[in-house]
């Protein structure tokens, strides 16, 4: 059985920071990437970082210079360090993991930024 557990969402005020986590279970993941997706209400979810296993990153430009992903390969784990973020940061934020074969999704943590 596959997983992806996350942890490390919540609510803070905008200037405020936030790491997320998320370690895989059930398979050796680190020849593969892993990302972070977010899902705002009413908007389609959409790819906030990635991490490959050479350890190269891509970003979506809202996240450049705040936000910071990486991995612990010996723990099968991805973070997303969040700095000043902003109210339009809120939502789900989803861990993601696409192999040859399959597409694997965490079940999702909420980030709400709000004074």
């Amino acid at each position: 059985q596959v997983t992806l557990v996350e942890s490390g969402g919540g609510s803070v005020q905008p200037g405020g920071s936030l790491t997320l986590s998320c370690t895989a279970s059930g398979r050796f993941f680190n020849s593969y990437a892993m990302g972070w997706y977010r899902q705002a209400p009413g908007s389609q979810r959409e790819l906030v970082a990635r991490i490959f296993s050479s350890g190269a990153t891509t970003y979506t430009n809202s996240a450049k210079g705040r936000f910071t992903i990486s991995r612990d390969s010996a723990r099968n784990t991805v973070y997303l360090q969040m700095n000043s973020l902003k109210p339009e940061d809120t939502a789900v934020y989803y861990c993601n993991v696409p192999t040859p074969t399959d597409n694997y999704w965490g079940q999702g943590t909420q980030v709400t930024v709000s004074s």
